[in-house]
């Protein structure tokens, strides 16, 4: 069996350890707003981009309201709730 030893800590040791801890949350903490600035940047790009891209569609939608032309003859959602009573189900089976 092997004897364990374990020598107590110096104060030089703790307070190095320390240091480095924080130095270590710093790094972390540094890279980790680097990574947030450039997610935002990059969807910063997306969003002008694609309003660029969508500017002439938005002037054709406000040039051109949608309650100006009626398509009739056309369904395009629509739900239908039939209710039958007694008297129109003994006249539709004979």
């Amino acid at each position: 069996m092997p004897i364990e030893t374990t020598h107590p800590s110096s104060l030089l040791r703790k307070v190095i350890g320390v240091f480095m801890t924080a130095a270590l949350i710093c790094l972390v903490l540094m890279f980790s707003v680097l990574i947030f600035v450039a997610v935002l940047t990059v969807g910063a790009m997306a969003w002008g981009y694609l309003w660029w891209k969508t500017r002439g569609l938005r002037k054709q939608m406000r040039n051109h309201p949608l309650g100006d032309e009626v398509i009739r003859g056309e369904v395009i959602e629509g739900e239908v709730i039939r209710v039958a009573d007694a008297d129109t189900r003994a006249s539709q089976n004979p």
